[in-house]
């Protein structure tokens, strides 16, 4: 794939383009969020560079309160003092947002290393960081069975990343700001799964391994009289 935006040079370059075409279209929109913000949804996703929430989501500045990270990680309260936390309370104590998304994707590179560190350790001795990183995440490896690296094909990672998102959910909700949000019924909460290759968004069911279509996700929401929920 060819980029064009390589170098430092062509980076400033779309920057100038920023400044002198995409901003003086949408100036009213920037110059009302100069002061203040007010997302409704905080969107965790991986930082894989393949990934772009405002694009997938079709939002625009200000909409989305982001968290990206290795893997889309969130520790359980208390085992990781740090960005990740700290983020989530200033998100739902500070801001006030209404849903939360915790989105994995195919082929993720974070996957594939987890299942090295479950099956090939060896391979993440130059990446302690990372390999301590992951360990917030083998619980979910260990949902789906027993893997051999030689074996693994992309459906393993595939279930790896599902099941990595649903335990993601899980920790979220050990925060405290966050359960005390859901108790009073002030924010939603969910998975999604993104197909990079062919453009599809999957609902993911939190308690077991069902997913569902955007459609059948707005059509269930719709049902069930949720769509509009806190």
């Amino acid at each position: 794939m060819v980029f064009h935006r390589n170098t430092l040079l062509e980076l400033l370059d779309g920057v100038r383009t920023f400044e002198e075409e995409v901003y003086p279209e949408k100036k009213d929109l920037f110059q009302s969020l100069a002061y203040d913000q007010n997302p409704p949804t905080l969107f965790i996703t991986c930082a894989d560079s393949r990934i772009s929430p405002s694009l997938i989501t079709q939002t625009e500045p200000g909409e989305l309160f982001l968290i990206r990270n290795v893997g889309n990680i969130v520790p359980a309260y208390g085992n990781m003092v740090g960005a990740v936390a700290s983020a989530i309370e200033y998100a739902v104590g500070a801001l006030g947002v209404k849903n939360i998304i915790i989105c994995g994707h195919s082929n993720c590179g974070a996957m594939s290393a987890l299942i090295n560190l479950t099956t090939n350790p060896e391979k993440l001795a130059d990446m302690p960081t990372v390999r301590r990183w992951l360990h917030n995440a083998e619980a979910a490896a260990a949902t789906i069975g027993d893997l051999r690296a030689e074996d693994v094909g992309p459906k393993d990672v595939r279930d790896l990343a599902e099941a990595n998102v649903r335990l993601q959910l899980t920790h979220l909700k050990t925060h405290p700001i966050v359960a005390k949000a859901l108790s009073r019924n002030e924010l939603n909460v969910q998975g999604w799964y993104y197909d990079i290759q062919n453009g599809r968004m999957y609902i993911l069911h939190e308690n077991n391994k069902t997913e569902y279509s955007v459609e059948e996700a707005i059509a269930l929401l719709k049902e069930t009289g949720t769509a509009n929920h806190a």
